[in-house]
């Protein structure tokens, strides 16, 4: 989302995230391209003085520029009576504002007494883990059973986005309802159900891979000798957290469905690695090398697909 100095708001969306990141350096040289200070012109001092008579408005303006106020200007400043009941009649109001927030019950105590449901959406991934009592969200198998009835064969699934506000009313309905029912004409679209399963991976709080674990997978990533790689990535994966290692299996052995259809859908294990890749593994702290941190994310997840049996086999295997 981008605010511009006149006010404008513009909203850029895609669920394609090297798309994201030209975005990303386009709008910031953009950026680096203007005056470093932007005054305020007269014309549009004058425009917010005419559209408000909030004191905080002025006061605003009064510490963004530091022109001297034409006479007329002035003189609409001062013909602004602010009496000193008005100024109590506000105390009052931020007084109460601030007990009333501070009184307000937490999140938790509204979720223990039933008033609040606990989020699918959003939240981390043991904690729906717990909520449902098992070790793979109940919303994520139910996405991957639906696509593999009736998604398989569909060009670019996983890659072609679904309509935005349809993914946001199954988001809503998933966080407040206990019934689902995938097949319902109203989600169709199998794009729909697979947004939505991305959407659930890219707003936990800590994503799939951990975070303490990222650095390990990027430095098994980068091993030359391929059965050493491998094994390398194998060991970080059984090391993590049950719900991490059960939805992960789960999810990957639904990937390696979908890049077997390859011919049909065009989703090779690079493509799915494209896709999945920054919505599976980030670092917690963004630093400049993101676009080689999305490359080795990329392989990551495209040579899990690959090597899917000698990762997540026994040790048999």
């Amino acid at each position: 989302q981008i605010t511009t100095v006149s006010g404008n708001e513009f909203l850029f969306q895609s669920d394609i995230d090297f798309l994201i990141l030209d975005w990303f350096h386009a709008i910031k040289n953009a950026i680096d391209r203007l005056p470093k200070e932007q005054r305020i012109t007269s014309r549009n001092l004058e425009f917010k003085l005419r559209k408000s008579s909030s004191i905080e408005l002025l006061n605003n303006l009064d510490t963004e520029s530091k022109e001297p106020k034409p006479e007329h200007r002035k003189s609409l400043i001062f013909r602004l009576n602010y009496s000193a009941s008005d100024t109590n009649d506000r105390n009052r109001v931020k007084s109460r504002l601030k007990k009333f927030i501070s009184r307000r019950p937490s999140l938790k105590t509204l979720q223990e007494k039933g008033l609040i449901k606990d989020q699918i959406f959003g939240s981390h991934l043991y904690m729906v883990c717990e909520h449902e009592k098992s070790t793979v969200p109940k919303f994520v198998r139910l996405c991957i059973e639906a696509v593999e009835r009736r998604g398989l064969d569909v060009d670019g699934i996983y890659r072609v986005s679904g309509n935005l506000a349809t993914i946001q009313k199954l988001r809503f309905v998933v966080n407040q309802e206990e019934k689902l029912n995938l097949d319902d004409s109203q989600w169709e679209d199998i794009h729909v159900v697979t947004g939505a399963l991305k959407m659930f991976f890219r707003e936990l709080p800590e994503p799939l891979f951990p975070y303490s674990s990222f650095e390990q997978f990027v430095e098994a990533i980068k091993v030359q000798d391929n059965a050493i790689r491998i094994k390398s990535i194998r060991n970080l994966v059984k090391k993590l957290p049950r719900p991490n290692y059960d939805t992960m299996k789960i999810l990957f052995e639904h990937l390696q469905k979908i890049a077997a259809k390859e011919s049909v859908n065009l989703m090779s294990t690079q493509s799915l690695g494209i896709v999945f890749g920054p919505t599976l593994l980030r670092p917690e702290k963004e630093t400049g090398n993101m676009a080689v941190h999305m490359l080795y994310q990329n392989q990551i997840v495209e040579l899990m697909l690959s090597e899917y049996s000698k990762i997540f086999g026994s040790e048999e295997d």
